[in-house]
């Protein structure tokens, strides 16, 4: 591996030798599949480091992140590698956390020298990671920061693997929601949301597209990511009587304010939850009481592009389940970064990087998500698909082309 090209500041040497110490509890993984020959002679693997919220908030997202990381890279090395040489992983346990998440990829970047970094799972730790890798001049790729503050920062080396942010994640939903006669279309919408920027945009990117419309907005409450008793959220959405409930959500926490909303029996027309209900866990989570909620989603396992078919056959004979949207995403993430490898012909810290950048800025690249290109802040330029629980199982219900179900409205009692 190639040293920094410039040196690193005191500050940063300081940061680095601190967080050296995190480098004992890394998880290193590496796909076991022979190799062919190197780059320009190398056998040395190419190492990726990433941090991931392994416990903690996170912990859940986080995980199906590292199973799509370790997918890629397994994948990747029993193909051949990137540029003839095996990918190994390097992965630190950030623990959901702000702070540590800084010093894990300041230990990844000057300490431990690594050739790439792939981002976390999170807006709250994609922020100030990718802070770091714009700092060191690293090309950073990332599965999970979407909402808008991600693409105000000015990185310049940032891209986000999915096709949209969060504030367009319901852009079908808004529209054929505004498009029902007067006398069908809900009247009244009760928000519930994470304390959390990713939640907060899926959420409110929906909730001001309606309000804009004329929509009332009866109920608009946020929570701590810790919130774990919903019962006075959901009191205040169940005396509302809103005829739609939209949850700004991950995953325990929506898991707990739909059981507490059954349990007043509120039963809205339409309900939609961001993250949770994609979750292969949800319906048992819930009660099996699935029917008709709604989620926006980057990731569909039937999508027919030619790498995720592979993917997913692949995924389930190694998993023995097929993968899940934070696993697409983050595979994904690997594809993008191999895409420009391939394309630039290296993978090092250094003057390699900005060459990367510049590749991503000026191509397509094709994804288990389908085709992504990106403007100038790292926004990829696509939409979400909306799903909904059909006959027990999630399945695609807009846009038209690309759906697997009728649209059920209104919900179902659950």
């Amino acid at each position: 591996m190639s040293p920094l090209t410039t040196p690193v500041p005191s500050r940063r040497r300081k940061l680095a030798a601190a967080a050296a110490c995190l480098t004992a509890s890394a998880l290193v993984l590496t796909a076991c599949a022979d190799g062919g020959a190197g780059d320009e002679g190398s056998d040395d693997p190419i190492v990726v480091g990433i941090s991931l919220p392994l416990t903690g908030d996170f912990s859940e997202p986080g995980k199906g992140v590292q199973r799509g990381y370790e997918a890629w890279a397994q994948f990747v090395n029993e193909d051949g590698g990137l540029l003839g040489r095996q990918v190994e992983l390097k992965i630190l346990d950030d623990q959901s956390n702000a702070d540590r998440v800084v010093q894990d990829y300041e230990a990844l970047i000057a300490q431990d020298e690594v050739d790439l970094v792939f981002g976390p799972f999170s807006t709250r730790l994609v922020v100030p990671s990718a802070r770091v890798a714009e700092e060191y001049g690293m090309l950073f790729v990332e599965p999970a920061g979407a909402a808008a503050e991600v693409f105000e920062q000015g990185f310049e080396n940032l891209f986000y693997a999915a096709p949209a942010v969060a504030d367009d994640h319901y852009n079908y939903l808004a529209d054929h929601i505004l498009a029902m006669p007067e006398g069908e279309r809900p009247q009244t919408v009760a928000v519930a949301s994470m304390d959390d920027p990713f939640a907060q945009g899926t959420a409110y990117g929906l909730r001001d597209k309606l309000a804009e419309a004329g929509l009332e907005i009866v109920v608009d409450e946020v929570y701590p990511p810790n919130t774990t008793d919903f019962s006075s959220i959901a009191a205040k959405i169940s005396d509302s009587d809103a005829d739609m409930v939209i949850g700004g959500t991950q995953y325990q926490d929506a898991v707990n304010l739909i059981v507490a909303l059954q349990q007043l029996n509120y039963q809205p027309d339409l309900a939609a939850f961001s993250t949770a209900p994609t979750n292969p866990e949800f319906s048992a989570a819930i009660g099996a009481k699935t029917e008709g909620i709604l989620s926006p989603t980057g990731y569909t396992e039937t999508a027919s592009w030619e790498s995720n078919v592979d993917f997913v056959e692949r995924y389930t004979e190694l998993h023995g389940t097929p993968p899940g949207e934070d696993e697409a995403n983050a595979y994904t993430t690997g594809q993008v970064v191999a895409a420009a490898v391939e394309a630039a012909g290296c993978a090092e810290q250094g003057e390699c990087q900005q060459q990367l950048v510049d590749w991503l800025r000026t191509n397509e690249v094709e994804t288990v998500v389908g085709p992504l290109t990106w403007d100038e802040t790292g926004k990829p330029q696509g939409a979400h698909l909306i799903q909904q629980y059909v006959d027990g199982e999630i399945q695609i219900v807009m846009p038209e082309d690309a759906q697997e179900a009728d649209f059920i409205h209104p919900k179902p009692e659950w």
